[in-house]
């Protein structure tokens, strides 16, 4: 294995970083190397770690060997040997059994071959059973997860061990770069993270770095909200191309109307902020009361928003993007104009213009088949509408 210029005790602090989950930069900068340097050593692992061979304190020693070596040469019994080293006597016995005999016996040639049947990895389940490995291969491809097959082997062959294996073998098997030949590493693409190497279990570290701050749950939000009673409540998003491109899509909940936002300098927060204030300020004030957004970065800024539009901002739990359920619907509509393999830069605003009133002229069952641009147009010019 490649040290890539690391020392022992640099190799130590590494892991020990990479266990509590810093990520590869944080850790170039700590060690003053370049980030690419401590991956690369990472990768050649598989980022799993191998402890260096050595021996337990409940193993025999090639002292003790030597001992029983001597033992023997002069007629003692394995009872005998097992009081004076403190052993069990089937150990003693075990041990020269499987070292030639009382006759053949000699202490370096059993501690040499102890060593040999100690070192690891053993050939694997995998790599023993290839109808195991066909299995386990196949569901692979299929996107099964490594805990899907162990438990789906169970259940199916559960009188037959030489089908089984655990999730953690066949985790192994796939990062693991000594035991990769028991099975086809290209797999590791399948699992849903796709990732060439094994990650720590804990999370990764905060930075601070992308931190929404000072969010209002959606939880605060007033009845009138969910039951859609009053208008001017909206929902919104990025919609994602290729990346970095994206719009910003608002649906406004009662009516269902859509207005599209071009983004064509990025979608970092300040890149972000203001053209969704230049969209919401055209909104007509009665129209204009709530916005609520998923937690992604670009709504960092959400409380200079607020501000300069007057549009309280609420946000979804953590990995609840269904809460805003009007704005999703919204998007997979969306995506009969831009695929997710689009460069959304293509399109300007007069585009998304057109795209929006398309749209919004659309006739929507839940509206009774009348377009959001109809309900949309009905709200500017109701009461309802104009009560604050």
């Amino acid at each position: 294995m490649r040290d890539y210029g690391f020392s022992p005790a640099q190799q130590d602090e590494i892991w020990h970083r990479w266990r509590a989950g810093e990520s590869f930069n944080a850790m170039g900068r700590a060690l003053g190397v370049p980030m690419h340097h401590v991956r690369s050593f990472l990768a050649q692992t598989g980022g799993i770690r191998h402890k260096p061979q050595g021996r337990s304190a409940g193993h025999l020693s090639c002292a003790e060997r030597e001992e029983i070596s001597r033992g023997l040469a002069a007629g003692l019994s394995a009872r005998v040997l097992a009081r004076r080293l403190g052993r069990a006597s089937s150990t003693i016995s075990r041990e020269i059994a499987r070292n030639g005999g009382r006759f053949a016996y000699r202490a370096v040639i059993a501690d040499q071959a102890a060593y040999r049947r100690a070192r690891r990895p053993k050939p694997t389940k995998l790599a023993r059973h290839p109808a195991l490995r066909a299995i386990v291969q196949d569901k692979l491809a299929l996107r099964w997860s490594p805990e899907q097959i162990s438990g789906w082997l169970r259940r199916t062959f559960p009188l037959a061990p030489d089908l089984q294996i655990s999730h953690e073998a066949i985790y192994l098997s796939l990062f693991d770069p000594r035991r990769r030949r028991s099975i086809d590493r290209t797999l590791t693409r399948q699992l849903r993270s796709a990732r060439p190497m094994r990650h720590p279990k804990g999370a990764k570290q905060r930075t601070g770095r992308g931190v929404i701050r000072d969010m209002v749950s959606i939880s605060a939000r007033p009845a009138e909200v969910d039951d859609r009673t009053l208008p001017g409540h909206w929902e919104g998003d990025l919609l994602m191309g290729t990346r970095p491109s994206a719009i910003a899509t608002l649906v406004e909940r009662t009516s269902r109307f859509t207005a599209l936002v071009a983004l064509p300098d990025g979608i970092k927060a300040h890149e972000v902020r203001p053209y969704l204030t230049r969209q919401l300020l055209h909104i007509p004030e009665p129209l204009r009361r709530s916005l609520t957004w998923d937690r992604g970065r670009e709504m960092a800024e959400h409380q200079a928003l607020a501000a300069d539009t007057g549009v309280r901002i609420y946000f979804c739990h953590k990995r609840s993007p269904w809460e805003r359920g009007t704005n999703e619907n919204t998007n997979g509509l969306l995506r009969q104009y831009m695929p997710k393999n689009a460069d959304l830069r293509k399109f300007d605003q007069p585009d998304l213009d057109w795209i929006a009133a398309e749209l919004n002229d659309r006739p929507r069952r839940i509206l009774g088949y009348r377009s959001p641009s109809e309900v949309y147009s009905g709200l500017l010019t109701s009461g309802d509408a104009l009560t604050l």
